[in-house]
Formats: structure tokens, sequence, C-alpha cells
């Protein structure tokens, strides 16, 4: 990296800032878990490398500046997790039952202490970064309010505010008003993330894992329909039952 950085290196790295490698950093890691969710040990192999040169990059851009440069990346996180990890690599216990949850609360009490020293003042949800995607923040923003006593003691008080919501949503619709329409849409995704939460569900991972079964179901239709009709450019909307009748035909091959 250093190299393609130099003067007589490449004149594309040689343009790159801060801000422009923003966007390869979240496409490479959404690469990454891309190849997570596939299980693809070769292609994530590949995907970790690509997520990693942007963080040498970053890196080195930050070393021109005379701010800080890779190695001092690994060195602060190695610092951190040290840090962050008494029951590990100092004297605290933390064993037993709900051991994990004691952990996220001691680290979160950790988290907290250093953000004091440096004199920080920051919320609760502060540190939850908006650039997220919206199913991964709301769900973060619900594991935050939790570790403060925020939250239904369990599942069934995020069930019932699912239906609360919905109830709220179709009020709406009847009202006609576009701007109260989608707010209260929003709000029923929010509770759907929080009863996920409660169920130890992975909303954003969730809804992946659908989007992928309906690609593939509807690459079926898609198939069916260039073989019976000629493709639906040719053929224009087919009848529903017609497009439901091949549907069905991918879900019982997924059994089969």
């Amino acid at each position: 990296m250093q190299r393609l950085l130099e003067p007589e290196g490449c004149p594309w790295d040689r343009e790159q800032t801060f801000a422009s490698i923003r966007k390869y950093v979240i496409e490479e890691a959404f690469e990454v878990v891309d190849a997570v969710d596939r299980d693809d040990m070769a292609e994530l192999r590949d995907e970790l490398g690509d997520l990693l040169l942007q963080v040498v990059f970053l890196g080195e851009l930050a070393r021109v500046r005379g701010a800080f440069g890779p190695d001092d990346v690994v060195a602060a996180i190695v610092d951190k997790l040290v840090r962050r990890h008494p029951h590990v690599f100092g004297e605290l216990t933390l064993e037993g039952e709900g051991a994990a949850e004691r952990v996220l609360d001691n680290w979160e009490r950790i988290k907290a202490g250093e953000r004091k020293e440096k004199s920080e003042r920051r919320g609760v949800l502060d540190t939850i970064p908006r650039s997220l995607p919206a199913l991964v923040r709301a769900q973060r923003m619900g594991e935050k309010a939790r570790r403060v006593g925020f939250d239904w003691p369990d599942a069934e008080g995020p069930r019932a505010k699912v239906d609360e919501e919905l109830g709220e949503f179709d009020q709406a619709v009847g009202a006609g008003s576009a701007v109260e329409i989608e707010a209260e849409f929003g709000d029923a995704l929010y509770a759907m993330v929080n009863l996920a939460r409660h169920h130890g569900i992975d909303a954003e991972a969730a809804l992946r894992t659908t989007m992928r079964k309906f690609e593939s179901r509807f690459a079926h239709v898609e198939k069916r329909v260039d073989e019976e009709h000629g493709g639906f450019a040719e053929q224009g909307k087919l009848p529903l039952e017609v497009l439901d009748r091949y549907w069905d035909e991918a879900k019982v091959a997924e059994k089969s």
C-alpha cells in the first residue's frame, strides 16, 4: 500500500481520500457477510482480504497525515481487547449460568468508564453508527436500551406491541395520510425487530435469508415462464394463478 501511494505509484490510489474509500469499506463488509451467509470458505478468505485492504488503505492515508498507521490500529485493538476482558486477562471472575450476558454488561460499563476518562458526554445510543443498515441499527438500539433496563421482561411485551402497531398502521391506511402511513409502518417494523431480539433472532440475517429464498423461487418462476410463455418480455403480465403455480413448484422442489 505504501508503494501504491508513492509519487511513482498508482495514479488511482494516490487520488483516494478517507471519504472516497468509505463506500468500499461498506461494500466489502457486506461481501464478507454474504460469504458467511453462504458458508463459502474460499470466498470468505478472499473477501476478508478485500476488507483488510480497506483497513490498511485508511491506515496508510492516516500515516501520510502523521496521525497513525496500520500498526497503530492493531496495537489499539489489542489494548482494547485486554482492557475489556478483565475476566480473561485480569482478576475478574465471570463464570456459571448467564456468564456471557454478564460479560456484555461488564463490557458496556468499561466502555462507559473509558468515555468518562476522555470527558466524552455521549448518550447510551450515541455509540451506534448511523450508517448501519436500518434493521441492524434498530436491533442494536434495542440491545443498548435493554442494558440500562429499558425493555420488556420477556417476549410477550414486544409481541403485543407488534399487534398494537399493526392496528395503528391499519388506522393510518384508512385515514389516507401518506406521512402517517409511513410513520406507523416504521413503528411496526421496529416492533418486529424488538420481537426478533427477544427470541434471539438476528433480524437482518433473517430478512437476508428470506430474500435469498425469494430470489431462488422467483428464478424458478422466470425459468418456467421462459419455457412455457417465451419470457416475461414476450408475454407481458401473466395471470397471478399461473405465476403462483410456478411458485408452488419451487417450494415443492426445495423440500425434495
